[in-house]
Protein backbone atom coordinates (compact mmCIF):
# COMPACT_ATOMS: atom_id res chain seq x y z
CA UNK A 1 0.00 0.00 0.00
CA UNK A 2 1.20 3.74 -0.67
CA UNK A 3 1.06 6.56 1.92
CA UNK A 4 1.27 9.96 0.51
CA UNK A 5 2.23 12.87 2.81
CA UNK A 6 1.73 16.47 1.42
CA UNK A 7 3.33 19.55 2.26
CA UNK A 8 4.71 22.91 0.96
CA UNK A 9 1.02 24.56 1.23
CA UNK A 10 0.56 28.25 3.24
CA UNK A 11 -0.79 31.90 2.52
CA UNK A 12 0.68 33.80 -0.39
CA UNK A 13 -0.56 36.97 -1.84
CA UNK A 14 -2.45 36.89 -5.15
CA UNK A 15 0.45 36.41 -7.71
CA UNK A 16 2.39 34.93 -5.34
CA UNK A 17 3.97 31.40 -5.94
CA UNK A 18 4.21 27.80 -3.78
CA UNK A 19 5.76 24.68 -4.24
CA UNK A 20 3.79 21.71 -3.21
CA UNK A 21 5.68 18.44 -2.32
CA UNK A 22 4.17 14.72 -1.94
CA UNK A 23 6.19 12.16 -0.95
CA UNK A 24 4.95 8.63 -1.31
CA UNK A 25 5.91 5.53 0.13
CA UNK A 26 7.04 2.10 -1.16
CA UNK A 27 9.15 0.70 -3.62
CA UNK A 28 7.25 0.71 -6.92
CA UNK A 29 6.36 5.20 -6.98
CA UNK A 30 7.92 4.92 -10.85
CA UNK A 31 5.46 2.68 -12.45
CA UNK A 32 2.38 4.68 -10.96
CA UNK A 33 0.59 7.79 -13.03
CA UNK A 34 0.45 10.22 -9.86
CA UNK A 35 -2.10 13.46 -9.50
CA UNK A 36 -2.67 16.81 -8.17
CA UNK A 37 -6.25 17.53 -6.94
CA UNK A 38 -7.71 20.38 -5.19
CA UNK A 39 -11.27 21.14 -2.95
CA UNK A 40 -12.36 24.56 -1.98
CA UNK A 41 -14.88 25.21 0.39
CA UNK A 42 -18.77 24.05 -1.33
CA UNK A 43 -16.93 22.74 -4.81
CA UNK A 44 -16.12 19.05 -5.83
CA UNK A 45 -12.69 17.93 -5.96
CA UNK A 46 -11.08 18.44 -9.37
CA UNK A 47 -7.90 17.60 -11.29
CA UNK A 48 -5.42 19.89 -11.04
CA UNK A 49 -2.72 18.21 -12.64
CA UNK A 50 -1.13 14.84 -13.69
CA UNK A 51 2.00 12.92 -14.63
CA UNK A 52 2.15 9.60 -15.96
CA UNK A 53 4.90 7.25 -14.75
CA UNK A 54 6.75 8.07 -18.37
CA UNK A 55 6.77 11.57 -17.39
CA UNK A 56 3.86 12.93 -19.71
CA UNK A 57 1.76 15.66 -18.28
CA UNK A 58 -1.97 17.26 -17.96
CA UNK A 59 -3.32 20.41 -16.99
CA UNK A 60 -6.89 21.76 -15.92
CA UNK A 61 -7.75 24.88 -18.38
CA UNK A 62 -7.67 27.24 -15.83
CA UNK A 63 -4.17 26.34 -14.59
CA UNK A 64 -2.41 25.91 -17.53
CA UNK A 65 0.92 28.14 -18.17
CA UNK A 66 1.07 28.65 -14.51
CA UNK A 67 1.23 25.27 -12.47
CA UNK A 68 4.09 22.29 -13.60
CA UNK A 69 3.81 19.31 -12.14
CA UNK A 70 7.22 16.75 -12.22
CA UNK A 71 7.97 14.11 -10.20
CA UNK A 72 11.41 12.47 -8.90
CA UNK A 73 11.18 8.73 -9.07
CA UNK A 74 14.67 8.60 -6.62
CA UNK A 75 12.76 10.72 -4.00
CA UNK A 76 9.60 9.06 -4.58
CA UNK A 77 8.24 12.33 -4.73
CA UNK A 78 6.22 14.62 -6.99
CA UNK A 79 5.58 17.92 -6.73
CA UNK A 80 3.34 20.83 -8.10
CA UNK A 81 5.25 24.39 -9.04
CA UNK A 82 2.37 27.06 -8.84
CA UNK A 83 2.87 30.34 -10.09
CA UNK A 84 0.80 33.35 -10.99
CA UNK A 85 -1.06 32.42 -8.07
CA UNK A 86 -5.24 33.74 -7.99
CA UNK A 87 -7.43 33.63 -4.89
CA UNK A 88 -9.70 31.23 -6.91
CA UNK A 89 -6.89 28.73 -6.25
CA UNK A 90 -7.53 28.55 -2.48
CA UNK A 91 -8.10 25.06 -1.93
CA UNK A 92 -7.08 21.99 -0.19
CA UNK A 93 -4.62 20.33 -2.75
CA UNK A 94 -4.17 16.44 -2.35
CA UNK A 95 -1.89 14.10 -4.23
CA UNK A 96 -3.19 11.18 -5.65
CA UNK A 97 -2.45 7.91 -6.64
CA UNK A 98 -5.57 6.36 -8.89
CA UNK A 99 -4.60 3.73 -9.51
CA UNK A 100 -4.49 2.39 -6.09
CA UNK A 101 -7.45 4.97 -5.22
CA UNK A 102 -4.59 6.45 -2.32
CA UNK A 103 -4.71 9.85 -1.22
CA UNK A 104 -2.73 11.99 1.07
CA UNK A 105 -4.16 14.09 4.08
CA UNK A 106 -4.20 17.64 1.88
CA UNK A 107 -2.57 20.71 2.65
CA UNK A 108 -3.99 23.70 2.44
CA UNK A 109 -3.50 26.50 0.00
CA UNK A 110 -4.58 30.17 1.00
CA UNK A 111 -4.31 33.08 -1.43
CA UNK A 112 -5.27 36.20 -0.43
CA UNK A 113 -4.22 39.81 0.39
Amino acid sequence: QVQLVESGGGLVQPGGSLRLSCAASGSMFSIYDMGWYRQAPGQQRELVAAITSGGSTNYADSVKGRFTISRDNVKNTVYLQMNSLKPEDTAVYYCSVSALGCWGQGTQVTISS
